[in-house]
């Protein structure tokens, strides 16, 4: 549905340097630069930009938004939460299961240096239920009946 989200961010050299190292721990990376004023990140092309605000204004947080990334691991979960911690993010929820969002979902919230809120989250898929292959019916089998074969009559020669 969405091709890229950007946030807003005061100082984007600073952003930068916390987002290379948050966002390199789920494996996106640097993609596409535009130097002092924005930034992609992304796995091939560019689906997360960091920004100054296009109207030249003071940047300021969305009440209510928070962006979440995906993690293919829980281990990703729990090394982007302590890389976003170490560079400077405040925490805003440890990593771990969250029930009421899912049986099978593991997350870790921050706040960026700006204040913008941001997650990874890790949907594992459900445990298969092991069955018992059921085996199709058997067919009956086809009673095949053979029709007697034509006897050839074979006229004996009478010899004179």
């Amino acid at each position: 549905m969405l091709h890229h989200v950007s946030v807003g961010v005061t100082d984007v050299a600073r952003a930068a340097k916390f987002y290379d190292a948050v966002l390199g721990t789920l494996g996106y990376k640097r993609v596409m630069e535009f130097l002092p004023y924005a930034l992609a990140y992304g796995e091939d092309h560019p689906e997360f930009w960091i920004q100054l605000p296009h109207d030249q204004k003071p940047m300021s947080t969305g009440n209510g938004v928070h962006l979440g990334f995906i993690a293919r691991t829980k281990n990703q979960v729990l090394k982007f939460h302590a890389a976003a911690l170490a560079q400077g993010g405040s925490n805003n929820g440890e990593p771990g299961p969250r029930p009421d969002y899912g049986p099978n979902y593991f997350g870790a919230f921050i706040y960026d240096l700006d204040g913008n809120k941001i997650e990874a989250t890790l949907h594992t898929a459900p445990k298969a239920k092991t069955q018992t292959a059921k085996k199709p019916a058997k067919k009956a089998a086809k009673t095949i009946t053979k029709k007697p074969a034509k006897k050839k009559s074979v006229k004996k020669r009478r010899r004179k």
